[in-house]
C-alpha cells in the first residue's frame, strides 16, 4: 500500500471525501478524485472528451452504497500522459486501482470508458463487476486490411468538439458558454454547473494557451487497434467476462438502433443485467437517478 492510502481509506469509511489526488504509477501520473462514500469500492471511468467531473451527479446518489473514486484517462483532463497506442488507456485501470489501494472494485464506465472496463475485465483484471453505460462493441473483428484503411474523421471531430484546439482563456470561456446554450440532445437536462465544470476541466493550460483535450493525434492512437491483438474491440470480448455485468442502453443514445443486440448480450449469462433508460448518450449526467438505482439494485 502506498503512503496515504490507509488515510484515504479511513476518511472514506467515515463517508468523508478525500478530494483531488495525483497518482504516481508505472504508467505515468494520473489525476484522480476520492468522492468518499460507504460500502464496496467502485471506480468510475469516463468517456472520450470528458473527465472525472462527469460523475458528480451519479456520485451524489451512490455515496450510501459505495466508496467512489474516479480518474482522468490519459489524454484527458488533468492527467499529464497521452496515448501512443490503443491499449494503454484500459491497461491503466490496473495501475490506478493499485495506486488507490482499491479492493476488487466495481468498474463503471461510460462510452469509451465502458469499453475500457470491458477490456480490463476480459483481460483478467481484478474487479467485482462491470457496468457499461451506453458503450458497447457489437461488430466482428476487423481484418488487417480494414484496420489499415480506417481513417479518423478529424474534420467532423474538430467541428463538433474542437479536440486539440489551442485557445485563449476568453475563447475557452466563450466555447464553454456555447456548449451550455447548446440544444444538443446529449446535453439535455444536465445541470449547467456540472456541464460547465466538465468543459473547463477539458482544457489545460500549456505554453500560454488552453489546450482542448484529447488531441486528435491521441484519438488516432486510441482508435487504431491492432487486428491481431488478443484483447480487441469486437463482440466476442464479452465471452471472456466472468464477473457480473450491467448493460445500460441510452434510449436516444449511440446504440439505440441496436437495442436487440445489446439486450441479447445481457441475456447471454445469468449474472448479467440490462436496462434501457430514456436519455441521450450522456445517461449518467442526464438520468443519474435511474442509473444509480440500476447499479444499487444489481451490484450493491
Amino acid at each position: 500500500m502506498q503512503p496515504g492510502q490507509e488515510e484515504r481509506r479511513s476518511q472514506a469509511a467515515c463517508g468523508q471525501p478525500s478530494g483531488d489526488l495525483l497518482l504516481n504509477t508505472d504508467c505515468g501520473r494520473f489525476a484522480a478524485r476520492d468522492f468518499g462514500g460507504r460500502g464496496g469500492d467502485a471506480l468510475l471511468v469516463h468517456g472520450t472528451g470528458h473527465n472525472l467531473e462527469v460523475w458528480e451527479p451519479l456520485v451524489e446518489r451512490l455515496r450510501d452504497d459505495f466508496r467512489l473514486m474516479a480518474f482522468d484517462l490519459r489524454g484527458h483532463g488533468w492527467t499529464s500522459v497521452d496515448s501512443t497506442d490503443a491499449e494503454q488507456y484500459w491497461r491503466d485501470i490496473g495501475a490506478v486501482i493499485s495506486a488507490l489501494g482499491l479492493d476488487a472494485p466495481l468498474l463503471v464506465g461510460h462510452s469509451t470508458g465502458a469499453y475500457a472496463v470491458t477490456a480490463y475485465a476480459a483481460d483478467g483484471g481484478d474487479c467485482a463487476g462491470v457496468v457499461m453505460l451506453d458503450g458497447f462493441v457489437l461488430d466482428a473483428r476487423k481484418t488487417p486490411q480494414e484496420e489499415a484503411a480506417w481513417r479518423l474523421p478529424r474534420e467532423t471531430l474538430w467541428e463538433r468538439f474542437r479536440y486539440g484546439w489551442k485557445a485563449s482563456r476568453d475563447e475557452m470561456e466563450a466555447y464553454v458558454a456555447t456548449v451550455l446554450d447548446s440544444a444538443d440532445p446529449d446535453y439535455e437536462g444536465i445541470e449547467p454547473r456540472v456541464l460547465g465544470a466538465v468543459m473547463r476541466r477539458a482544457f489545460v493550460e500549456r505554453h500560454g494557451a488552453w489546450l482542448r483535450r484529447p488531441s486528435l493525434d491521441d484519438l488516432e492512437a486510441v482508435c487504431r487497434s491492432d487486428a491481431a491483438a488478443d484483447i480487441y474491440p469486437e463482440i466476442g470480448i464479452y465471452d471472456r467476462i466472468g464477473v457480473p455485468a450491467g448493460f445500460v442502453l441510452a434510449g436516444r443514445g449511440s446504440y439505440s438502433a441496436r437495442r436487440r443486440e445489446v439486450e441479447a448480450l445481457a441475456a447471454d449469462a445469468g449474472n448479467r443485467h440490462f436496462a434501457e433508460i430514456d436519455s441521450g448518450h450522456n445517461v449518467h449526467m442526464q438520468k443519474p437517478g435511474e442509473v444509480a438505482a440500476f447499479i444499487a439494485n444489481h451490484f450493491r
